[in-house]
């Protein structure tokens, strides 16, 4: 149900390490005013959809389905949220979920930890946070890095994200940091929209000044300009934490944005971190996406395992699940990195690991 594909040896002696141990999720909560572009991202139909997504993701999250939610999940071109398939397993297994608003335009319904950072700009501005924000979240990622990291003991952390427009957001980070990204990257698309994507990201790196040399040498200068509140976030979480305990950065694209970003912390401000104890877990409907390639630009960046669930809704009877297959979705809300945990802490299979999503989604379907 795993699927190692690079740095195969770390793959395998990571999850042989944390085979049968209970994980702590952290899902970083951020908005950027990127994902309202026109057609950039399918994770909301209308980009009015998209102001709510992450608002309506983290209540289901929280409370499951529930009558009259004040954020309903958004219609979809196709297919159903991602978060159906995290909440089924983060409750079935009573994984710990901690939740944190690195920085929304809407306070959520549900209870999370305010970190008290700020909705980005649209990228293409040059000026997407300000710095003063970035150096705070950082800080604050840091330390809660540290807590969970306590709290985990001997066990690890899965950092999942929901940011709608991120995977843009990214493109831009992995190219400021020199990563040969173009074509590479994966959307919620079925064909991946990378015209449009790095169009965006040139013209948000010339308008900060940023568009050469590469790499951008000052890498929170690179997120204030072009980037997100949940890649710092993530970013000092994950470095924190790996000092301690196994860190799984949930997510394609945007995970391994982050990772590259660690890199650069590391190299630049010398932060502390050990790569060893860092996997990069996802979906295969991302690992094996052919209209990216995410395999590739796991490559790129070095020396990062990547490893994917090899859940599968071929067979689903609800339509919404086998949307999937035809690479609609793909990814959020950790839930690439929770079926991953779902195999590692109880060798659930494919058939447990679908059941699960089927039964909660079922009276999702009846309700509406």
């Amino acid at each position: 149900m795993i699927r190692i594909y690079t740095q195969i040896q770390k793959g395998k002696k990571w999850l042989q390490k944390y085979r049968g141990r209970k994980p702590i999720f952290g899902c970083i909560l951020g908005f950027t005013d990127t994902g309202l572009i026109p057609g950039i991202s399918a994770a909301g139909a209308t980009p009015q959809d998209r102001q709510y997504t992450c608002l309506a993701d983290v209540e289901f999250l929280y409370n499951g389905l529930k009558p009259q939610p004040q954020y309903p999940l958004p219609p979809l071109e196709a297919g159903a949220s991602p978060v159906l398939i995290t909440k089924a397993i983060i409750d079935t297994l009573n994984i710990p979920l901690y939740l944190f608003n690195a920085g929304l335009t809407n306070k959520p319904t549900v209870p999370t930890i305010d970190l008290g950072g700020a909705p980005a700009r649209c990228l293409t501005s040059g000026l997407a946070l300000d710095l003063a924000t970035i150096q705070h979240l950082l800080e604050v990622g840091s330390y809660w890095g540290q807590k969970l990291a306590d709290e985990a003991k001997d066990s690890y952390i899965i950092l999942g994200e929901c940011v709608v427009g991120g995977t843009t957001t990214a493109l831009a980070v992995l190219l400021g940091l020199g990563i040969a990204a173009i074509g590479k990257v994966n959307s919620s698309h079925p064909e991946c929209n990378h015209g449009q994507k790095l169009a965006l990201v040139r013209q948000g790196l010339q308008v900060a000044g940023l568009s050469s040399p590469l790499p951008v040498s000052k890498p929170l200068k690179l997120i204030a300009a072009v980037g997100d509140p949940m890649q710092i976030v993530a970013a000092g979480m994950g470095m924190a934490a790996s000092l301690k305990v196994g860190v799984m950065l949930a997510g394609g694209t945007q995970m391994l944005a982050v990772y590259a970003l660690m890199g650069a912390l590391k190299e630049k401000l010398s932060l502390l971190w050990r790569p060893e104890n860092i996997v990069v877990g996802t979906t295969r409907w991302v690992a094996e996406d052919p209209s990216g390639d995410t395999i590739g630009l796991a490559q790129e960046i070095g020396s990062v395992p990547l490893m994917a669930t090899q859940l599968s809704f071929s067979e689903s009877c609800y339509p919404q699940l086998q949307a999937y297959e035809r690479g609609y979705v793909k990814e959020g809300i950790g839930c690439g990195g929770c079926a991953i945990a779902a195999n590692l802490y109880k060798d659930w299979n494919q058939t447990q690991l679908l059941k699960a999503v089927e039964d909660l989604l079922a009276p999702f379907i009846f309700l509406e």
